[in-house]
C-alpha cells in the first residue's frame, strides 16, 4: 500500500461531525457519564503532525496515527464513544482503520483507553501494555492501587482482546518503526510514555508522547500517604527529562499545547518543534504535584 504522506486534507469539520455522529449511535449504550466527556469528545478535524504522524483524535482527546506501508500504529483510543469519531478521522486522511495493526495506550483510564475494545475489534490489530495495564485491559477493572480506583463508577474501561505484555525500555519493532517503551507511573500504575522517530527525507524528529502526569486522585486520596507513588512520580520525570525530544504529545492536547503550536491550514510548520517541552512538561507536573501535597499539608480541600 502506498503511503499517502503528502496527502492534503480537504474533508470539511461538517463531514467528520456527520460521520462521527451517524457512527456513534451504535455506541450510545457505552456512552460515558463524566461532566466533562461531551466536550472531551467533540469531534476535531484530523491533521498530520510531522511525515508519517497524524493526530486522529477527539477535540480534547488525543489519539496518534502512525503511518507506514507494512501497517499503522494507533496510540489511544479515547472514551468508549470516541471510537466512531477516531475511525472517521482515519478515514478523512484516506487511511483504513483495518491497516491499523497495532494499538498503544498511554495509561488505562476511560477517556484514553475506553475506545480501544472496538478500536481493536473493528480493525484486528494486536493491543501491547505495561503490566498493570495489560491487567486492566484484560479484565475491565481497574488497578486497585490506582490513585482514582476509589472515585465514584471507577476507573473502569471495556475489555480488549488480545492484548500482548510489553516491557520497560522495550525496543518494539512495529511495521517498519520502533517504538521505545517508557515505563512512566504516578497518575496510573502502568503509565506509558511512547517514542519514536519520524522522519520526512532526511529530516527525523524525536517524537514523544508523553503520558499524564498529573496528580489526580479520588476524594479523600493522600499523595502523602503513598510514598511509593510519589516515588513512581519522581522516577518518571527523570526518565521523561531524559528522552530526546523534539516534538511532546499528550493524552490531553492542552496540556502540551498542541493546537496552539501549530498552524493547522499548513503542514510541517517548524512550529511543532521544541526541544524543551519534554522538559518544561515535566516542571509543570513536578509543581502541580508539589502544590497539591502543600494542599494536603494544611488541610485543604482536595480536588478530584
Amino acid at each position: 500500500m502506498e503511503i499517502r504522506s503528502r496527502l492534503k486534507v480537504r474533508t470539511g469539520l461538517a463531514v467528520l461531525l456527520f460521520a462521527g455522529m451517524a457512527a456513534g449511535v451504535a455506541y450510545a449504550a457505552t456512552k460515558s457519564s463524566c461532566a466533562e466527556c461531551a466536550a472531551w469528545n467533540a469531534p476535531h478535524k484530523p491533521f498530520r503532525i510531522f511525515a508519517d504522524t497524524y493526530y486522529v483524535g477527539t477535540d480534547q482527546l488525543s489519539s496518534i496515527l502512525i503511518t507506514t506501508e507494512f501497517g499503522h500504529v494507533l496510540i489511544d483510543g479515547g472514551l468508549p464513544e470516541s471510537a466512531p469519531v477516531i475511525k472517521a478521522n482515519i478515514e478523512a486522511l484516506g487511511f483504513k482503520l483495518t491497516d491499523v495493526k497495532t494499538i498503544l495506550n498511554s495509561h488505562v483510564h476511560p477517556d484514553h483507553a475506553g475506545g480501544i475494545a472496538e478500536l481493536q475489534k473493528e480493525s484486528g490489530a494486536d493491543v501491547y501494555a505495561l503490566r498493570p495495564t495489560y491487567e486492566v485491559l484484560t479484565t475491565g477493572k481497574p488497578n486497585a492501587d490506582d490513585p482514582q480506583a476509589a472515585r465514584k463508577g471507577g476507573p473502569g474501561v471495556p475489555k480488549v482482546a488480545r492484548v500482548w505484555v510489553a516491557q520497560d525500555d522495550q525496543q518494539l519493532g512495529l511495521a517498519n518503526i520502533r517504538m521505545r517503551v517508557v515505563a512512566t507511573p504516578g497518575h496510573t500504575p502502568g503509565g506509558t510514555t511512547w517514542s519514536w522517530d519520524s522522519c520526512e527525507g532526511t529530516k527525523c524528529l524525536h517524537m514523544v508522547y508523553a503520558d499524564s502526569l498529573s496528580p489526580v486522585s479520588a476524594d479523600k486520596y493522600r499523595f502523602s500517604d503513598h510514598p511509593d507513588v510519589l516515588q513512581a512520580f519522581g522516577k518518571s520525570y527523570a526518565r521523561l527529562e531524559s528522552l530526546p525530544c523534539d516534538v511532546l504529545l499528550t493524552p490531553h492536547p492542552s496540556a502540551s499545547q498542541l493546537f496552539e503550536r501549530l498552524d493547522l491550514g499548513k503542514e510541517n510548520t517548524e512550529a511543532i518543534r521544541d526541544t524543551e517541552g519534554c522538559k518544561k512538561y515535566v516542571a509543570a507536573s513536578r509543581d502541580a504535584l508539589a502544590k497539591r501535597l502543600e494542599s494536603e499539608k494544611t488541610g485543604a480541600a482536595v480536588k478530584k
